[in-house]
């Protein structure tokens, strides 16, 4: 099973929460930031529908899959 960690972080003047090297947008203090983290951990748990998938990895490359609906990921926050 794959495990993604959404850490909360300082970022441009406020806090964010960054997953690998992206980062959400940037909220006030971080009581808010962890709220949203804390929202979007668990919005990413949830199982749902089995669907096409497209997108483009970080060499420029655009790929297709199939996204099985139940295969949802251990979720954790850190800060």
């Amino acid at each position: 099973m794959t495990k993604v960690v959404y850490e909360i972080v300082q970022h441009d003047g406020g806090w964010a929460y960054r997953v690998g090297d992206v980062y959400s947008e940037t909220f006030p203090s971080h009581d808010t930031a962890r709220a949203a983290t804390e929202a979007a951990s668990r919005k990413q748990a949830v199982s749902g529908a089995t669907t096409g998938i497209t997108y483009e990895d970080r060499d420029g490359q655009w790929h297709q899959e199939v996204a099985e609906g139940t295969d949802r990921p251990e979720t954790q926050v850190q800060g």
